[in-house]
Parts: C-alpha cells; sequence; structure tokens
C-alpha cells in the first residue's frame, strides 16, 4: 500500500487530507513540520508527499517549503511532491517546480481535484519504475532444456521439484555446462514464473560497484552516480535473482551479501532507509566451494544460505545421448543466424562429435558448431569440417599426464589463453567464453601476461 505524508502545521488541515486520500485505499503519515518530516523519511518508505508551504502565521513567502525542497534534493530523494498553499501564489509554485515539485493544489482544495492530482503522481511514479526495470534486463526468452540421457532427465526432475518452493538452490558444474540456463529453467517452472528473472555475473562486477549494481544508488551518492539507479534486488522484487559465478565474490562482499540473504533487508547505496528483498536467489559456480572454504576464501555460514538445495550438472562427456539433439539444436540455431537454414550432420560428423571429449561442454559444442556453419562448402557438414583435433575422451583419460606439461600454473594458464585465441582467430569474446571468463576477466588475464592480440590475429 503507497504511503502519502501530509506536512503541513494545521490538525484540521492534515486530516481533511487524510480524510479524502484514505477512500483511494491509501495510507496517511502526518508531520506537523519539515523537521518532523525528515525524520518520518529515515524510518518510512513513502511513496508521496503533500508539503504545505508555509509553516508561520504572518509568512506567505514560501520560504519553510522551499528550504525543504532542497534539503530533498540534497539527500538524492526522488518521492513526487505535491505542494500545496493558500495563497495561490504563482511565483511560489514556480519556484516550487524549479525544485522538484511535480505538481500543486490550492488551500482549500477540492477534493475531487487533490485525489485525482495524487492518482496520476502515483500511477506516473509507477511507470517510471517499470520502464527502468524494463531497461534493466535482458530478454526473458523461455528457457529450451534439451535433455535425452538419463542422468540430465533426473537432475530435471529435481530441478522442477526444487522449484516449486522458494529454498535458495546453489548449481555447480564445469564451465559450458548450462548452468545459467538451468537457472532460468528453474524460475520458469517456480512459483515466481509471471515475475521477473534477473540474471548478473557477480565476476564481472568491479567491488567497488558491487553495492551500486545489486542494491542500487541515489542520484549524488558518488562522484559517477549522475541519476538514481535501481538495483538487481529491487529489479526482480517477487521473482529470481541469479547469481553467477559466486565463488568470486571477496569476504568483504560476502558479508554483505550474507545480511541480505539473513535479514531479506537492505539499503539503496546513499539511502539511509531500508528495503526488504522479496526474491528467490539460485546461484552457480564452477568451483570446489568446499575448497576454497577450507583454504579461508569462502564463507561457510554463506553457503549454508546458498545451498539449501544444491544442483550438479554432469560435463557433456557423461551424457553423450544429449550431443546429437544438442548439435542438431545448435545447427538450426546458427544456420538460421547465418542464413544457411538446411545445413544436416553427416554420419560421420556425429560419429566425431560423439567420440570427442569437450572439456568445454556445450559452450565449446556451439563454437564447433558455428564455425562448422561458417567454413562448411556444403550443407551437408562432415568430421573435418568440425575441426576436432583435440584427443577424444578415452585418449585423455588414457593420456592424461602426457597431455598435460608439467609447468608453473600462470605459464600454464598463459598458454591456454594464447591457444583459445588462435583456435578463434583473436575473438576475445569468444575465447573468453570458450575458457569459462567473462569479458573484462579474459581482457585482465591478457593484460596480466602482456599477450599481443596483433600477434595473434595474424
Amino acid at each position: 500500500m503507497d504511503k502519502i505524508l501530509v506536512i503541513d502545521d494545521q490538525a484540521d488541515v492534515r486530516l481533511a487530507a487524510t480524510v479524502a486520500l484514505q477512500q483511494l485505499g491509501l495510507h496517511c503519515l502526518e508531520a506537523e513540520g519539515p523537521e518532523h518530516a525528515l525524520e518520518l523519511l529515515k524510518s518510512e518508505h513513502i511513496s508521496l508527499i503533500l508539503l504545505d508551504m508555509n509553516y508561520k502565521l504572518d509568512t506567505t513567502s514560501g520560504e519553510e517549503g522551499l528550504r525543504f525542497l532542497k534539503q530533498l534534493n540534497q539527500l538524492g530523494s526522488t518521492i513526487p511532491v505535491i505542494v500545496m498553499t493558500a495563497w495561490a501564489s504563482i511565483d511560489v509554485a514556480v519556484k516550487a517546480m524549479q525544485l522538484g515539485a511535480v505538481d500543486f493544489v490550492e488551500k482549500p482544495w477540492n477534493n475531487l481535484r487533490l485525489t485525482a492530482v495524487v492518482q496520476q503522481q502515483l500511477k506516473l511514479k509507477q511507470s517510471n519504475h517499470d520502464n527502468a526495470c524494463l531497461k534493466a534486463l535482458t530478454s526473458d526468452t523461455q528457457a529450451h532444456y534439451i535433455a535425452q540421457s538419463e542422468i540430465m532427465q533426473l537432475l530435471l526432475a529435481k530441478a522442477e521439484r526444487a522449484a516449486k518452493t522458494d529454498a535458495s538452490i546453489l548449481i555447480t558444474g564445469e564451465n559450458g555446462t548450462g548452468k545459467s540456463l538451468l537457472a532460468h529453467y528453474i524460475h520458469q517452472h517456480s512459483l515466481r514464473a509471471d515475475k521477473r528473472y534477473v540474471s548478473v555475473n557477480v565476476g564481472a562486477i568491479a567491488p567497488t560497484l558491487f553495492e551500486s549494481e545489486l542494491f542500487g544508488h541515489k542520484k549524488g551518492s558518488f562522484t559517477d552516480a549522475k541519476e538514481d539507479r535501481l538495483g538487481r534486488f529491487e529489479i526482480a522484487e517477487g521473482g529470481t535473482l541469479f547469481l553467477d559465478e559466486i565463488a568470486t565474490l571477496s569476504l568483504e562482499l560476502q558479508s554483505k551479501m550474507l545480511r541480505v540473504l539473513e535479514s531479506k533487508e537492505f539499503e539503496v547505496l546513499g539511502s539511509s532507509q531500508t528495503k526488504t528483498a522479496d526474491v528467490r536467489i539460485i546461484s552457480a559456480t564452477n568451483s570446489e566451494l568446499a575448497t576454497t572454504i577450507e583454504q579461508g576464501e569462502f564463507r561457510r555460514d554463506l553457503l549454508f544460505r546458498l545451498n539449501t538445495i544444491e544442483l550438479h550438472i554432469p560435463p557433456l562427456r557423461d551424457r553423450k545421448d544429449d550431443i546429437a539433439p544438442l548439435a542438431e539444436h545448435l545447427l538450426l540455431v546458427h544456420g538460421k543466424k547465418y542464413q544457411r537454414a538446411n545445413m544436416a550432420l553427416s554420419n560421420d560428423a556425429l560419429k566425431a562429435l560423439k567420440n570427442y571429449s569437450w572439456p568445454g561442454n556445450i559452450r565449446e559444442l556451439s563454437h564447433c558448431i558455428e564455425r562448422a556453419v561458417i567454413m562448411s562448402d556444403n550443407n551437408n557438414v562432415q568430421a573435418n569440417d568440425l575441426i576436432l583435433d583435440q584427443p577424444s575422451c578415452e585418449q585423455t583419460n588414457s593420456n592424461a599426464e602426457q597431455a598435460l606439461p608439467l609447468l608453473p600454473l600462470e605459464e600454464l594458464e598463459k598458454q591456454m589463453i594464447q591457444k583459445a585465441l588462435l583456435q578463434f582467430n583473436g575473438n576475445v569474446i569468444a575465447a573468453g567464453e570458450f575458457l569459462g571468463l567473462s569479458k573484462s576477466a579474459i581482457y585482465r588475464r591478457i593484460d596480466k601476461h602482456q599477450l599481443d592480440l596483433k600477434e595473434v590475429e595474424r
């Protein structure tokens, strides 16, 4: 229910406004002056303010009301303000509008005029909020999960059962196995399916921007905060919030996350007002959290809040019955993208796909099919169009020690990034996705290892 704050030094005026607005189903709070109003704003979630401009019997200047509007601006408030004046002063009304007031009514007011103005501003505020949410969200398409293998059928059955609850879910699995797709699938089978699904890659958020991204900020709360911004928790209100790469959170940020998960409360950056988060949390990681906990890099109490239910996605090499239908689906997707809609996979191509180990899982399979669609000379994809020059799963298992040279971890990371960049002809984003790295993460590593992208492109 929207709360309206009525600020006036005359009790009968406050009562009259309260009675009129209660007929609309609105809840009114009263303040006898600006100082009292500022105190109420610290503890109450106010949707709209009705502000008298004068608080002394011998003044008609409206200076007290204007001073209050300036104070609201300094606090970064975005609460719409409708000013009231008994003197019908156009000059005062104009000054108030210049300081952010959205409309004005004259005292004594006509109740129809008052209620119409209040309703209009509340609808406009809700519309602005919804537009901000839509602007912040990515497209919410249907998550189509292809799973014919028995192991994946069992996993999806567990996911659907868990979806009907509000329990927090932790999804684990190697890079490229489809953790974000499973999170979306769970949302679509949940009781919150008609609400928003918001996905955020925690690993791609700079630590200094974490609070702003997750909880939002008020205009002027820091140097670059040029306008109010909704946080992901507020955007996902009533729906599902998916936190990918949760293991990348620093210990300091883990404590902030733990607080909102425990209390369901948070504050927008630059505001002292506490808000309540009504969201269902799904998180994902490719890390062994038990190991990171032992190493002191992840909080055990945070894990308890995240993994009420844990779902593990097996790697593609352990679900070979899914390879062919996934490949056929991806062929249709990429064929449509590159205007080659009539392509098909030959028997030898399907055999090669099934015999490959897929260290990059479905993400690697998608890149492989996309490359074949682009480079194939005809519509019938052959095995050599797939460019699968890696050893098969069986070969990898038997020759693991010979395949992996003993090198320092830093050098091994550098070589893997170089290899991925060469494989994707210098396409940094594609190489990063193959390695399971975000855009910012792959560029940080390229800079760390001082890799020359021009050399790779040659």
